[in-house]
């Protein structure tokens, strides 16, 4: 598996299917064979806050963008290992969302359909579903193995004491449990340093960060504004303001290495212990090329001691407040 997974988020309703298709396309020229969606994406606000009025916008879209995209041939879904998500409804009625055995199995096969594939390879929890027990998510998940549905299962947006009952009641079944845990993991983000990290260490469950340039404003938002490139409004707006002197020192030290901040941040995460691969969310195949960098930039201790300094992340609970 590549040391970046391509998201998909975009594509559809800010990247349309033909570019979204060169993307891809360019990503397996890189050698990144890791993608990342969910039967959610593609909706009129897929990625949130984001997309204003497109009448093409449709809850499955960008399933269906990357199913167009398999069918063309060529290995394409043979040398992908494809990850998609459930969780959120795609309908109004009951068991039309979240984790119950009928949901599990429906939403599986209209994510096969739309996906043209007979398999996928990571199937994710998109969120913890608080009213569905475990022994009834794990049956409808075996199910899913045994029929070669789905190879893994992994999880998305867990808390730490989630994978461990998770993995628990897994194995109590003889089943394997999760493999991956999808989690907002960056510089400015970094909770998960608490107790999920460690957990999913322990378990062997491997971490996909998502959000790496935390909405872009690791991705030298400071610099873009004075060049005119970029104007933050809203709630990005107020994150900046409120951080703007660890991101402006981010940026003059991203700038003593003579790198892009955004290779830094991405760059940053695959230092990280537990760590599988950063999520890149690129709307073009210019922004692919440039996350590329990262697997390449090796930071020393130095480095990774300076970014602590501007970004203080945590120790493992429960030494981080107490002994």
């Amino acid at each position: 598996m590549s040391r970046l997974c391509l998201g998909t988020m975009n594509f559809g309703p800010l990247t349309p299917p033909a570019e979204s298709h060169a993307i891809m396309d360019r990503a397996h020229e890189l050698g990144i064979n890791f993608f990342d969606t969910a039967n959610r994406y593609g909706g009129a606000f897929s990625p949130p806050g984001q997309v204003g009025q497109n009448e093409d916008a449709h809850v499955g879209w960008t399933e269906e963008i990357l199913g167009d995209w398999f069918a063309a041939g060529g290995g394409r879904r043979e040398r992908t290992v494809l990850a998609t998500k459930l969780y959120g409804a795609m309908g109004d009625w009951p068991n039309d969302g979240k984790l119950s055995a009928l949901n599990i199995r429906r939403a599986c096969d209209a994510s096969l359909q739309r996906l043209q594939t007979d398999y996928i390879d990571l199937y994710q929890m998109h969120h913890v579903d608080r009213d569905t027990p475990w022994e009834e998510i794990w049956q409808a998940m075996e199910s899913l193995v045994a029929q070669g549905k789905i190879l893994y299962v992994g999880s998305s947006n867990f808390a730490g004491w989630h994978i461990a009952k998770a993995n628990g009641k897994a194995a109590a079944r003889g089943f394997f449990g999760l493999i991956s845990e999808q989690s907002i993991y960056n510089l400015m983000t970094r909770e998960i340093e608490l107790e999920v990290l460690p957990a999913a260490i322990d378990y062997g469950v491997g971490v996909i960060p998502w959000s790496p340039l935390h909405g872009g404003l690791l991705g030298g938002v400071l610099r873009k504004e004075r060049q005119g490139r970029r104007r933050v409004a809203g709630r990005a707006r107020e994150t900046v303001e409120r951080n703007r002197e660890q991101i402006e020192a981010y940026e003059l030290f991203c700038e003593e290495l003579g790198e892009e901040p955004a290779t830094v941040a991405l760059a940053w995460l695959l230092h990280q212990d537990g760590v599988t691969g950063p999520i890149i969310g690129p709307r073009t195949r210019d922004q692919l090329d440039g996350a590329s960098a990262a697997v390449d930039l090796r930071l020393d201790g130095d480095a990774l001691k300076r970014l602590d300094a501007i970004f203080p992340g945590y120790k493992p609970a429960p030494e981080h407040y107490a002994w």
